[in-house]
């Protein structure tokens, strides 16, 4: 099986991650998010939580794994058998990065990144603002994928938070990005 593994803290996870799933499975057999969990960085939601909303938004698509781990990357990559690491790149500075990165972990292991372009319309979606916009008691539904469900528990998160629920017209059994109407 041709399967790469999404790696990250998807903390929330966006549509811009979601983007970046759904295109990868034209590419690959399988894609695994692997929900990376860090004791020294303490996340908006715990790693049990966001692997719990990541479950059930992929949870009527068979080709998309979701698993939490720690350590190195690489070995969790090759533990996992995937073939290689998937990465999202919206600017320079992203490229730059995910370069060095994909060159050690290539002398580390020889697994190779494939890094997929951020469609335009998420160029400026990141999770950190993603975060800030819902400490500061914004709607943040249009920056998450429909069906991922942020625990109504979570301390941080202001109390006129507005979780969406998928509209039924679009609701898939695996997501599927937005299109603006020109895409093919």
């Amino acid at each position: 099986m041709n399967t790469v593994l999404f790696p990250g803290s998807f903390d929330p996870f966006t549509v811009g991650h979601a983007s970046l799933v759904a295109r990868a499975l034209l590419l690959f057999d399988e894609v695994i998010v692997a929900v990376g969990h860090n004791e020294s960085k303490p996340g908006w939601l715990n790693a049990d939580a966001r692997v719990r909303a990541l479950r059930a938004l992929y949870k009527d698509c068979a080709r998309v794994r979701v698993e939490s781990y720690s350590g190195l990357t690489t070995d969790f990559a090759i533990a996992a058998g995937a073939k290689a690491i998937l990465r999202g790149v919206r600017s320079l500075q992203d490229f730059e990065y995910e370069l060095h990165m994909a060159d050690i972990n290539r002398q580390l292991t020889g697994i190779d990144t494939v890094c997929l372009f951020t469609e335009p319309q998420h160029a400026a979606i990141s999770s950190s603002v993603v975060r800030e916009l819902a400490h500061l008691g914004r709607d943040i539904s249009p920056f998450i994928p429909a069906g991922y469900n942020i625990p109504a528990d979570v301390a941080a998160l202001p109390a006129h938070h507005h979780t969406p629920t998928p509209p039924s017209s679009t609701t898939t059994s695996c997501y599927t990005p937005h299109t603006t109407g020109s895409e093919a």
